[in-house]
């Protein structure tokens, strides 16, 4: 019986990016055509998502490249900074033409993100807004206060993620939190939108602040030319910046403003 590599086996990644793609089905609550793959290759398989380009809806904030590339810069970005975990991710050729393949995640059933009555949130939750539910009892948006779901939320800062819902985090089996969909990230305006708001005006974990001061040297390095294939320099540059801005603060920002800060739906 064929092998599956473990997501952070460099194996994973060599298997994706040149494993034979097999379509199985189509992911019907995606907003662009996303696709659920086998993927095998000398003796090892998996399975994946399969985004391909010619399926995407174009939007009109985010005009430049595509938003698979978007996805790969993404996990670029993740994988050298060693910010957050996304599961192995390339842009590869498939039955539909050139697209984000990447490693699907098996999860277990630990709860990350929820809404619930404000008595129902364990004590070592976050609490991210207090609202009301259809029949008007409280409820508050909530999330675990979990290091892989914190780390998460130092990349989505990083990233510019517009569109961090809940079920956009996952619980491996292998006991890592997994962060997915990131098509709509590298923005150079702000548009940070996300669920993950539990850590406002806490310091930085000194883990994430060394990481943060290694990586405007990695994107002025060979990061950049690996980001340079799918952003513009004005993208790859506000990497850099956003990351400097983050170290001189040294604690979790708030919401700006100028934009709504939490995705809709939620999940």
């Amino acid at each position: 019986m064929p092998e599956s590599p473990k997501p952070t086996d460099p194996a994973a990644k060599h298997l994706i990016a040149h494993g034979k793609l097999d379509v199985e089905g189509r992911l019907v609550d995606a907003s662009n055509v996303t696709l659920y793959c086998s993927v095998e290759l000398d003796g090892m398989c998996a399975n994946a998502v399969y985004k391909p380009v010619n399926g995407e809806r174009p939007l009109w904030d985010f005009p430049d490249g595509t938003l698979a590339g978007r996805e790969v810069a993404t996990y670029l970005l993740s994988d050298a900074s060693g910010l957050g975990s996304i599961p192995p991710t390339v842009l590869r050729d498939g039955p539909f033409g050139v697209g984000m393949v990447q490693l699907w995640i098996e999860t277990s059933e630990e709860e990350l993100i929820d809404v619930r009555a404000p008595a129902d949130v364990p004590p070592d939750w976050r609490v991210v807004l207090h609202a009301h539910d259809r029949l008007g009892d409280p409820a508050v948006l909530t999330h675990a206060d979990h290091p892989g779901v914190r780390d998460l939320a130092i990349l989505d800062i990083i990233a510019n993620n517009t569109d961090r819902k809940g079920g956009h985090v996952l619980a491996g089996t292998d006991g890592r939190i997994y962060g997915v969909d990131h098509g709509i990230c590298l923005h150079v305006e702000p548009k940070l939108r996300t669920v993950l708001w539990g850590w406002i005006g806490e310091p930085l974990p000194g883990e994430a602040v060394e990481k943060l001061r290694a990586l405007p040297e990695k994107i002025y390095g060979s990061l950049g030319e690996e980001l340079a294939t799918h952003l513009t320099g004005l993208e790859i540059e506000a990497i850099a910046d956003r990351a400097e801005a983050l170290l001189a603060a040294g604690v979790f920002p708030e919401p700006g403003d100028d934009w709504r800060a939490i995705p809709w739906p939620l999940f």
